[in-house]
């Protein structure tokens, strides 16, 4: 199981919480703002060194505290590593086994995990970049020196900007790298659209009780030659001050009835499709790239009864424990949701955490 033990210190309204998950499925139950999403989002923090409801860290730390601490132990294989995330006065420090330098990307190694929460709604309805972070997510797990091709891509984009903004006489150097980076970073996420596509189409599809299916778009026209583009358009560009076609445009566009779904479907359906998504994600990474026996991303599931009817609901934890990986789930009680047979229950009251 990824998460063995979690602890922190003054994150939000939890003052001082240890909490040990079951190693399959965990319910916390409490009434709104008892620190239910807290601890979920201190989790999250932990793999993720950010915040999934978009808050800054030094939002985070408690009232009339001067900063928080996050520990856990998370396990692969036998090999329990040791994770740290610490905000105070010093910034963010994050830490893994005691070393200090491998930053978010080590933490996301050591914890590999998903979040589902009220807002992932958003994965459908909202801009290409939430579906272009879904992709990397992937990548970044299945795709071996991903991290290092966007980071490249990222750099000769920037660099690319900043030569249209300064009118520099030639920019054929930033179009070389540019090209070269962009061009191996949309190979990588083709490689991953098409090893994900038929587990993110069935679970959709299982999910909403109609055929969906994901159109991917790498950002320039398929067949046209990106160095030649970059040129045709570079008077444009410099007249928009940036680039406007390549990697940093993609996008993967669900349909359904061969209509784009974020445009066409009500909440709750942008719900469950966006859920199928993230738990397809989990999936495809499990498949691919962990593969060792009980190996598997964590899975943190707030408040899943929001916005879906019983039937929906079900469908959507029947999908959950089929998974077969370590979740973490929140809910007002423990009837709201239907709760497979091995799990275990906490209460949280007024930030405090406790078992049974």
């Amino acid at each position: 199981m990824p998460l063995i033990e979690f602890t922190c210190k003054d994150f939000r309204c939890l003052e001082a919480v240890a909490f040990e998950p079951h190693p399959a499925f965990s319910l916390v139950v409490g009434p709104n703002a008892s620190g239910k999403t807290s601890l979920l989002e201190a989790i999250a923090f932990l793999g993720q060194g950010r915040s999934f409801r978009a808050a800054s860290a030094r939002d985070l730390v408690r009232h009339g505290c001067e900063e928080f601490l996050l520990t856990g132990v998370a396990e692969w294989a036998g090999r329990r590593r040791r994770l740290g995330v610490q905000h105070g006065r010093g910034g963010l420090r994050q830490s893994v086994d005691g070393e200090h330098g491998g930053g978010v990307a080590e933490l996301a190694t050591a914890l590999p995990l998903r979040v589902i929460d009220p807002e992932v709604h958003r994965l459908v309805a909202g801009s290409p970049e939430e579906r272009r972070r879904f992709i990397d997510w992937i990548a970044f797990h299945v795709e071996p020196g991903f991290l290092g091709q966007w980071r490249r891509f990222r750099r000769a984009l920037q660099q690319r900007n900043a030569g249209l903004r300064s009118d520099a006489p030639d920019l054929d150097a930033w179009d070389t790298e540019f090209v070269r980076a962009g061009e191996e970073l949309a190979e990588a996420r083709r490689r991953v659209v098409a090893l994900s596509l038929p587990t993110l189409e069935a679970l959709a599809a299982g999910l909403l009780e109609v055929p969906v299916g994901f159109d991917y778009r790498q950002g320039w026209a398929v067949g046209e030659d990106l160095a030649k583009a970059l040129r045709d358009r570079r008077s444009r560009d410099r007249q928009a001050g940036t680039t406007q076609i390549g990697p940093q445009r993609a996008e993967l566009a669900p349909r359904m009835d061969s209509r784009l779904a974020r445009r066409l479907v009500s909440r709750g359906q942008q719900k469950l499709l966006a859920c199928a998504m993230v738990i397809a994600s989990v999936e495809v990474v499990k498949r691919e790239a962990l593969r060792e026996p009980g190996r598997s991303p964590l899975l943190l599931l707030d408040d899943p009864a929001a916005e879906l009817d019983a039937a929906a609901l079900g469908r959507l934890m029947g999908a959950v424990a089929a998974l077969d990986s370590q979740v973490i789930a929140t809910a007002l009680t423990a009837a709201s949701v239907p709760l497979p047979d091995g799990h275990a229950l906490f209460h949280v009251k007024q930030g405090a955490l406790s078992t049974g």
